[in-house]
């Protein structure tokens, strides 16, 4: 049948499969024919050295093989490979029903662009998932993505999904390893793709080996690109919150001690204060740089709201306000300076000095802070050539 008349292609990306692949691609055959929907079974191997081609080409599949290893580099390359115009991706350990699939097919139909299946409203079956991926790691994982990227999807890792190829490929997605299934979905929701979610079922997988999947290293890795990707939440948020807090205890205590039920807050606290400010500049500096560079490569898209504010703060108008802000730093350490010089470097009135003095400090270390900020910043503006092609 000519590419252009397949509909569906359902993928399963396979490493050393052969206990359950065979089952999995017959449900996978029997739905397309059951459904009369015109389409193809491909097996994404990713190096498999159990028969695992072997068997798939026995019962109808076609197998692409991908050498880069990782389970995000076997969907992509599974859907590179693709025929169809629809894709559903799942596991090959006959964990997920494959014979049941037409609710993910109707949603594309009626316009989504990426299905994602919901075990916990279709059911899983006892053994099926783990207690600590159950009631732990995928209900928290689940709801920060959908606080840090305003998606409501309710199982955000599981490994039944739908999408629509051309638009899943316009992403150029670049994970290779497990944390490819988070990428799908943020880069989607970030493009603002039409996300839906139908329910499906778990049940116990049927292999007699460990999964692949490594509870603490993927769970971590899956953290830490949700975090990557919304800089807000990971740096200009937490900064943000430290520098108020810092700035509120600064401005309190720069006169002496203050006293709260019975609780007295002195230097100590001021210089507590002092560093949650420079730890909250420096975060939100982050926030600025990560939000540019980000933007500008493609990796987070345009935001109508912060880019415009971030292309006004140029050189000058972050560069100039630093130095002030350094000056008056300076100012005031000399000044301290100055108070013991004219006591004849003797003893002096150490309390008032010493706050003036941290006051002062923390005022330079601010202030240089935006000046090489301001300089960080523009460097990524500097226009550049595109990279010439490699004739040799």
């Amino acid at each position: 049948m000519p590419d252009s008349d397949l509909e569906l292609t359902i993928l399963l990306p396979c490493l050393n499969e052969a206990e359950t692949l065979a089952v999995c691609i017959d449900k996978a055959v029997g739905f397309l024919a059951a459904s009369g929907i015109a389409g193809e079974v491909v097996i994404a191997d990713n190096g498999s050295t159990d028969g695992s081609q072997a068997i798939a080409e026995a019962h109808g599949a076609r197998v692409v093989n991908v050498p880069v290893r990782g389970y995000g580099a076997a969907i992509w390359g599974g859907t590179e490979a693709a025929r169809g115009r629809y894709v559903i991706m799942g596991d090959a350990d006959d964990s997920y029903d494959l014979s049941d699939l037409m609710p993910f097919v109707a949603a594309m139909r009626s316009g989504a662009d990426l299905v994602m299946g919901n075990r916990f409203v279709g059911g899983i079956a006892p053994d099926a998932m783990p207690p600590l991926h159950r009631y732990l790691g995928n209900p928290v994982l689940s709801a920060i993505g959908r606080l840090f990227f305003e998606v409501q999807i309710g199982d955000f890792h599981c490994g039944l999904r739908g999408f629509v190829r051309a638009r899943l490929l316009a992403l150029r997605l670049q994970t290779t390893g497990m944390e490819f299934a988070s990428e799908m979905v943020v880069r989607s929701a970030l493009a603002r793709y039409d996300i839906r979610e139908v329910p499906t079922t778990l049940r116990k997988d049927g292999r007699s080996r460990p999964p692949h999947l490594r509870t603490w290293r993927d769970g971590w890795r899956h953290l830490a690109f949700l975090l990557m990707y919304s800089p807000r939440w990971l740096f200009l948020y937490p900064g943000a919150i430290a520098l108020i807090v810092g700035l509120l205890l600064a401005s309190i205590l720069a006169h002496g001690l203050v006293t709260v039920g019975g609780v007295s807050f002195d230097i100590h606290s001021l210089l507590v204060g002092s560093f949650t400010i420079l730890v909250g500049v420096q975060a939100v500096s982050f926030a600025i740089v990560a939000r540019r560079f980000a933007g500008r490569n493609g990796f987070i898209p345009r935001s109508e709201r912060f880019d415009p504010i971030l292309e006004w703060l140029t050189l000058e108008r972050v560069a100039f306000p630093g130095a002030l802000v350094a000056l008056a730093g300076i100012i005031t350490v000399v000044w301290c300076v100055l108070n013991w010089a004219f006591s004849g470097f003797g003893p002096l009135e150490y309390e008032f000095q010493l706050r003036a003095l941290v006051l002062g400090l923390t005022a330079i270390a601010v202030g240089l802070q935006m000046v090489l900020l301001a300089f960080l910043s523009s460097i990524m503006d500097i226009p550049r050539k595109a990279p010439t092609p490699d004739r040799s």
